[in-house]
C-alpha cells in the first residue's frame, strides 16, 4: 500500500484532536486574549549585561529594568549575598518605577560570586506578576593598566592623543599600575624598556605594590626622543589581562648649556665666522666656486656661489679675512665664469669646478638655469659696488665684473613671446623643460636684473604677466591672524621664498603694484613661525623657538619643507635668515640651535643643514644655498651691508624704476 495511503487515517485523527484542544481553549477563555506577563527587560553591572553564573568585570552600580512599572511595595525587594552572607544595599527606582538602581555598601570584589534575588513576585498593574527569581554572578579579575606615569612634576599623558614633550631627563620615572603585582621590582624590570639613541640603564625600586620608580644611572639626553615600553607578557606573569604599554616621549633641557654663553652680537659674530668657512676653507681649489654641498667633490654651483660672493664682503668687514685675499678670490671666481660654458650668457646651475663644463642638474637641463645665473649675478654686483667705495683702483676686475654681467641674454629666455621668463635652455634639448618663472617666490630677482640689463632687457609687461601673473600671484588670505599678501601656497610656502632674492634687494622700503615686501616677507616669517609653535601635525621638537621650514636635506631625500610639505623637519637656515623679518623669534631659535641643541647641531661649517627631532636625525651635510643666507642675512640684519651695496648699483636702480617700484 502507498505510504500516503497509510498517513491519510493518521493525519485526520490529528486534525480532530486539534479542533477539540481549540475547542477547549475557547471555553476557558472567551474573550481570545491571554494576560501578558512583567518581564525583565536587562540586569546589567555598569555598562555589562549580566547572565546567570555570568562573569564581569566590577564596575558600577547593578541596574535592572522592567517591563512596565513596578508596584514597588518594599525599599527591599531585592537582596544581594555573597557566599551566603546578605550585604548592604540602596535601592533607588526612578519616576515611572521601571527602572532600579542597587547601590552596593562595599566594592565588588574580584574572584567573588555574589547571588541578586528577590523572595516575593514582582507584580505591576494589570500584567501576571514575575514570580521570585535569583540570578548568579562572578566578579573576573580586572585588566591591569597604567594608570600614571610621572616624572618629576611631569604626568605623561597615556591618552595617545597628547605629546609627552619637555620630560626632565634626570628622572625619576615613577609608574602606577591598577592593580597590585605580586612580583619583585627585578622581575617588573625585565617586563620594561627605555630605547633611545644609546641604551638607557635604569633600576625598579617599589613604593608599595602597585606603585614603582625608575632610577637611571645617568641622565637622558635632553630634546631627545625615547620610546618606554612594557611588555604585553606583565599580564601573563600578574595573572590579569594587559595590553601592554608604547609611549614616545620627547626630553627638555639639560642642565647646562651645550656652550658658553656669549652675548648676542658675538653669538652672531661667531655663527658668520664658522658658517663662511665653507665658502672660503671648503671653497672650491681650482675655481673658488662653492661646491653644491661638503660631498660634491668637483661640482660647483651657480647660485650658491653668489651667495659665498656676497658673503666674502662680510668676512672681510667682520675681519675673518683681509680685503686682499678677498680680491684674490675674486679674481679666481672671475676668472672661471669668464671661461665657463655659458647658454646665451647664462651659467649652468652646476659646473666642473676645474673646466666650467656644465654637469646636468638634471635629464634634461644641461644648459643655462637663469634663475642661478641671477642669484650669481646678485653676488658678482654686489661685489662690484663693493670694489669701487673700497678698492676703486681695482678697475680691471670691476669692468670685467661689469662685462659678464651685460653678456646674460636675459630676453632670450622669453622665447620671443614677451610673456614670461623662461628657467631653463639647453643647445641639446632647448626649452623643452618648458617652465616658466612665475611668482611670488625666490626669483623675483631674476626680473629686476632682466630688466635692469643694459645690453638684453626685457620689456617690463613680461614682469607684469609673467612674474605677477597679471596679478594672479596676490593671495591676502589670512593665517594664524596674519595676512599673507602673496603666493600660490598656504601659509606661503618655504621660507627660502623670503631669502634669496633679498641677499642684496633690500626690501624694507620696496613696494610695486602688488605688494609692500617688507610687509610680504614679515608676514610670511611670521606665519611659519606660528605655525612650528602650534605644531598642528604634532611632531616632537617644535616650539616657538624650534622652528624653520625650507628646503633642506631631510631624513628621507631633499625636499622644499613648508606647512603644506611638512615632514617634522627642522632646517637652521630657515629661522637664522629670516632674522631681517623675525629678530626676536630668530634670535631665540639661535639660541636653542646653539646652546641646546649645539653638541649635535654645531660642526665644521656651522649648523649642520637640517635635524629631525622625532627621528633623533641630524644630517652631516652643508649646502651652499643654505650656508649663504645665514651669513648675508645676519649682516643686513646687523649693518644692512649687501642691501646698501647691491642697491647703489645704477643699474639695478634703473630696472626698478623700469617696473613701477618704489624703493
Amino acid at each position: 500500500m502507498p505510504l500516503t495511503n497509510r498517513l491519510l487515517p493518521f493525519l485526520a485523527l490529528l486534525l480532530f484532536a486539534s479542533l477539540c484542544f481549540l475547542s477547549c481553549e475557547e471555553e476557558e477563555d472567551p474573550s481570545g486574549m491571554g494576560m501578558e506577563r512583567l518581564t525583565i527587560t536587562f540586569v546589567r553591572l555598569g555598562s555589562q549585561n549580566i547572565s546567570d553564573m555570568s562573569t564581569v568585570d566590577g564596575d558600577g552600580d547593578l541596574t535592572m529594568r522592567f517591563s512596565s512599572p513596578v508596584e514597588v511595595t518594599s525599599n527591599d525587594l531585592f537582596q544581594i549575598y555573597a557566599d551566603g552572607v546578605l550585604l548592604e544595599d540602596t535601592e533607588s527606582w526612578n519616576s515611572l518605577d521601571e527602572r532600579l538602581t542597587i547601590q552596593l555598601e562595599e566594592d565588588w570584589v574580584e574572584g567573588q560570586t555574589y547571588t541578586l534575588q528577590t523572595r516575593t513576585p514582582i507584580t505591576s498593574p494589570g500584567l501576571e506578576p514575575l514570580e521570585a527569581f535569583s540570578i548568579s554572578f562572578t566578579i573576573g579579575l580586572g585588566a591591569l593598566s597604567v594608570e600614571a606615569l610621572t616624572s618629576d612634576t611631569v604626568a605623561f599623558a597615556l591618552d595617545g592623543e597628547s605629546l609627552n614633550d619637555e620630560i626632565p631627563v634626570a628622572g625619576p620615572f615613577t609608574i602606577t599600575f591598577s592593580h597590585a603585582l605580586s612580583m619583585s621590582p627585578e622581575e617588573l624590570g625585565g617586563q620594561m624598556a627605555i630605547e633611545g639613541p644609546e641604551a638607557v640603564d635604569f633600576t625598579v625600586s617599589a613604593q608599595n605594590d602597585s606603585v614603582f620608580q625608575l632610577q637611571f644611572a645617568q641622565p637622558l639626553a635632553d630634546f631627545t626622543t625615547y620610546q618606554l615600553s612594557v611588555s604585553p607578557s606583565l599580564g601573563a606573569v600578574a595573572g590579569r589581562d594587559f595590553t601592554g604599554l608604547d609611549l614616545t616621549f620627547y626630553t627638555g633641557a639639560s642642565a647646562e648649556l651645550d656652550f658658553p654663553l656669549l652675548s648676542d652680537e658675538d653669538l652672531m659674530t661667531k655663527v658668520q665666522e664658522q658658517t663662511f668657512r665653507y665658502f672660503w676653507d671648503f671653497g672650491h681649489p681650482v675655481s673658488g666656486m662653492a661646491r653644491e654641498r661638503n660631498t660634491s667633490l668637483n661640482t660647483v654651483t651657480s647660485g650658491g656661489s653668489g651667495f659665498g660672493l656676497m658673503a666674502m664682503i662680510v668676512a672681510v668687514e667682520r675681519e675673518f679675512i683681509t680685503l686682499s685675499e678677498a680680491v684674490g678670490r675674486w679674481e679666481q671666481v672671475v676668472g672661471f665664469l669668464e671661461n665657463a660654458d655659458r647658454f646665451h650668457g647664462a651659467w649652468a646651475h652646476w659646473m666642473d669646478g676645474e673646466t666650467g663644463a656644465a654637469r646636468p642638474f638634471s635629464a634634461l637641463d644641461n644648459g643655462g638655469d637663469l634663475v642661478e645665473t641671477a642669484f650669481l649675478v646678485q653676488g658678482l654686483l654686489t661685489v662690484r659696488e663693493y670694489l669701487k667705495q673700497e678698492v676703486p683702483g681695482q678697475t680691471d676686475l670691476i669692468d670685467r665684473i661689469t662685462v659678464l654681467w651685460e653678456g646674460v641674454e636675459w630676453d632670450w629666455y622669453t622665447k620671443g613671446q614677451d610673456q614670461a621668463l623662461y628657467w631653463h635652455w639647453s643647445p641639446d634639448h632647448e626649452f623643452e623643460i618648458n617652465l616658466p618663472i612665475r611668482g611670488h617666490n625666490e626669483t623675483q630677482m631674476t626680473y629686476i636684473l632682466a630688466a635692469a640689463s643694459p645690453t638684453y632687457p626685457i620689456e617690463p609687461s613680461v614682469y607684469h604677466s609673467g612674474y605677477a601673473r597679471g596679478g594672479a600671484m596676490v593671495n591676502g588670505d589670512s593665517f594664524y591672524g596674519v595676512t599673507l599678501p602673496l603666493g600660490n601656497s598656504d601659509f606661503g610656502g618655504p621660507l627660502f621664498f623670503t631669502h634669496y632674492s633679498y641677499l642684496g634687494l633690500d626690501p624694507r622700503n620696496l613696494e610695486d603694484d602688488y605688494a609692500n615686501y617688507w610687509t610680504q616677507n614679515i608676514n610670511h616669517s611670521l606665519i611659519n613661525h606660528l605655525y612650528c609653535a602650534n605644531n598642528p601635525r604634532r611632531f616632537f621638537g617644535y616650539s616657538e623657538q624650534c622652528w624653520g621650514l625650507t628646503a633642506s636635506d631631510s631624513f628621507n631625500g631633499y625636499t622644499a619643507h613648508s606647512p603644506t610639505n611638512d615632514r617634522g623637519v627642522i632646517t637652521p637656515t630657515a629661522a637664522l635668515s629670516s632674522i631681517v623679518f623675525t629678530p626676536e623669534e630668530s634670535m631665540a631659535a639661535l639660541r636653542h640651535f646653539y646652546y641646546d641643541l649645539g653638541d649635535r647641531l654645531w660642526g665644521e661649517y656651522g649648523f649642520y643643514d637640517a635635524f629631525h627631532p622625532g627621528e633623533n636625525w641630524v644630517a652631516d651635510s652643508y649646502l651652499a644655498i643654505d650656508q649663504g643666507p645665514i651669513i648675508c642675512m645676519m649682516e643686513n640684519y646687523r649693518t644692512g651691508l649687501l642691501w646698501e651695496l647691491f642697491m647703489s648699483a645704477p643699474e639695478v636702480q634703473q630696472g626698478l624704476d623700469a617696473l613701477d617700484f618704489t624703493y
